[in-house]
């Protein structure tokens, strides 16, 4: 066994406070020990480094360090420098960052929560960019565990059980119409919504079916489906300049409602839930505890 093997953070405090004091009294109680304790300590520092290291002063109380001990002032400074600094809290300045965050989302909840994020963000730290990634779910897992994605938000369906989640918002669905629609602006039936020509946001399965669909079938109704498209974005451009309707939620159907009317539908439709979603490993990371904040905000939610 080498002599650095036997030293450990005990001893090299003790040569701090020696070095510092001179004196095994006031070293012992800046340690917080007793003397015979940092006597018993010196006797190993001196076996370690073969040399007395302190000697007693010939003019009065205290010890004076040795050339040998003089010169291990800098390296002692050094190595409690570097102790220090494995305990110090990861600091994070939102003003002067200039990282990039990156988001994996889907259509619908970053059109409801990107406008207000994106200025949020802007306002308050201008050198941070946002990066939206619409989600590869089967290798989201490897991505949130090494940092390639700092959030996912979605809802539940897909989630993996060992991520960290929080409710971002709730939100109930609408139904939406053109502006200046044939049909008038009169409250929906049942009937009158079945008779329509609909518009459908599907991305899996059979794309002229819905959600919705299977609501109406339950109620021993159908709807007449005339178009699908994949994409949230298109839907309220595709609504905008035709007679179709669509029914998706309603907290993106609201960021149109300068060329769309917007309804209740006539049937029950369960809200739809939007979570946040990081890696454990993160959740005391400052820099993704503030992205959270921010999202918490621009969800309108408090943090």
């Amino acid at each position: 066994m080498t002599p650095s093997s036997d030293m450990d953070i005990d001893l090299i405090l003790t040569l701090d406070a020696l070095l510092q004091d001179r004196n095994i009294t006031h070293a012992a109680a800046r340690l917080g020990i007793s003397q015979p304790a940092l006597s018993a300590r010196l006797a190993r520092l001196r076996t370690l480094f073969g040399e007395p290291l302190f000697i007693p002063s010939p003019h009065g109380r205290g010890v004076l360090p040795t050339p040998r001990a003089e010169a291990l002032k800098p390296q002692v400074e050094s190595v409690l420098r570097g102790i220090s600094a494995l305990f110090a809290p990861i600091a994070f300045d939102a003003q002067t960052s200039t990282r990039t965050f990156v988001i994996a989302l889907h259509e619908n909840p970053a059109l409801m929560l990107g406008t207000g994020l994106l200025n949020q963000v802007g306002t308050e730290a201008p050198g941070i960019r946002l990066r939206f990634a619409l989600p590869q779910m089967s290798e989201l897992p490897q991505q949130l565990e090494n940092g390639d994605v700092d959030i996912y938000i979605g809802v539940s369906a897909g989630a993996h059980d060992g991520w960290v989640r929080r409710k971002l918002l709730d939100d109930a669905f609408a139904t939406a119409q053109r502006k200046s629609h044939p049909r008038g602006t009169g409250l929906l039936d049942l009937d009158s919504y079945c008779a329509l020509s609909h518009l459908v946001v599907s991305s899996a399965g059979d794309p002229f079916t819905g959600f919705v669909d299977q609501t109406l079938a339950g109620l021993g109704y159908q709807r007449r489906v005339a178009m699908s498209t994949q994409s949230y974005a298109v839907a309220p451009a595709l609504v905008a300049g035709t007679d179709l309707v669509c029914t998706l939620p309603e907290r993106m159907l609201k960021q149109f409602a300068n060329t769309l009317d917007l309804f209740a539908p006539p049937l029950p439709l369960q809200p739809i839930t939007i979570y946040m979603y990081w890696h454990p490993k993160n959740s005391q990371d400052p820099a993704n505890a503030w992205l959270r904040e921010q999202l918490l905000q621009a969800a309108g939610r408090q943090a």
